[in-house]
């Protein structure tokens, strides 16, 4: 089959960087642009030199009248605001779009609206007629409709770590919904490239925090995609942490088991749900999962516990936030858009130690 043409807008930072380290390797992905206002002239490997003699290409100004624009999917890895007002145009090209940021996670303007006010943003959308168009590009939820969309709003990193460990749980009443508590951990890569005096390694080494406590945007996601599995509106307590760690993230999460559950039961829930997800690996209490298991990989490792003494079921998520988290599910879900093989790109262990 011939490659499919691709074009990564905001493509110096992490999030585009992480695409080509993934595309580049892609049997199927030919990147015929990076684009961004941004290090405008400069070649990837030299901002990334690890990508030398993988991908050269140079950056390019989105206005530039000699920037190729022949592609099949467009990557938007730009920060929320800029691919509302950009996806139009490339869609109406007949060119297929995927943006990291939360423009297209949700359908109706009134919840995002909402999203937007939790990150202090402009609450109009530049684009509100596409939202019921979009897809939430979480691919072992929304397979379907992801294979049927030209455009789909990739999810946020904490949110794929909790919806799939959360998931199978509502889906079978394993837990009450309104006793859920996700506690997640990030590491500091999930900031994005832009430099912060927060981030200043003098205050981030050897520190920790929670932040944006019971404020965080993806809590809108997270109850949203909850509620459509759950059939009813669900609200859970969520507290993201910063941790002294460059990526990865770890979420434990806790819920007060139904009725006549037990371990065994959560354990065929889970397994049954998932069934053949090449990127959910499920593990009982006697394997402990860590966080450099699913470093670099698109993979989420799910252990499963039952705290008998308080009847709490707890699963510890993990994933890498710049992998399954963004980069990797952006990745996924063009491989679904476009019909090929889901996996491809992607089927690689984790980098340990």
């Amino acid at each position: 089959m011939d490659k499919i043409k691709i074009g990564i807008i905001g493509a110096g930072g992490y999030g585009g960087c992480g695409a080509v380290e993934l595309l580049q390797a892609h049997p199927h992905a030919e990147i015929i642009a990076l684009i961004d206002k941004q290090d405008i002239g400069k070649r990837i490997s030299d901002l990334y030199p690890h990508l030398t003699g993988f991908c050269d290409l140079t950056l390019m100004d989105p206005d530039d009248p000699n920037c190729p624009d022949d592609f099949q999917v467009v990557f938007f890895s730009t920060p929320d605001g800029v691919g509302q007002k950009g996806a139009p145009a490339w869609l109406k090209k007949g060119v297929k779009v995927i943006d990291y940021s939360g423009d297209f996670r949700f359908n109706d303007l009134e919840t995002y609206r909402g999203y937007a006010a939790r990150i202090e943003r402009e609450q109009d959308h530049a684009s509100p007629e596409l939202l019921p168009a979009s897809v939430y590009g979480l691919a072992e939820l929304h397979r379907r409709e992801i294979a049927q969309s030209d455009l789909i709003g990739n999810p946020g990193c904490f949110a794929v770590s909790c919806i799939l460990g959360l998931a199978p749980a509502i889906k079978s009443k394993l837990v009450e919904p309104s006793s859920i508590i996700c506690d997640a951990k990030t590491g500091v890569s999930g900031a994005g490239k832009t430099p912060n005096p927060a981030f200043h390694y003098p205050d981030r080494y050897d520190s920790m925090n929670a932040y944006r406590i019971s404020g965080h945007q993806h809590v809108y996601e997270i109850e949203r995609e909850l509620g459509i599995i759950a059939g009813e509106e669900i609200r859970i307590t969520f507290t993201p942490h910063v941790v002294p760690l460059c990526r990865g993230i770890l979420t434990t999460i806790y819920a007060q088991l139904s009725e006549g559950q037990n371990l065994k039961g959560v354990e065929e829930a889970y397994r049954s749900f998932y069934g053949d997800e090449v990127f959910v690996r499920i593990f009982g209490p006697e394997k402990p999962q860590v966080s450099t298991n699913v470093r670099g990989s698109n993979f989420c490792n799910l252990s499963l516990n039952v705290d008998e003494r308080t009847g709490k079921l707890i699963v510890v998520s993990l994933i890498d936030n710049l992998v399954k988290g963004q980069a990797g599910s952006a990745v996924q879900n063009m491989n679904v858009m476009f019909g090929i093989d889901e996996t491809a790109g992607l089927l690689h262990p984790g980098i340990y130690p």
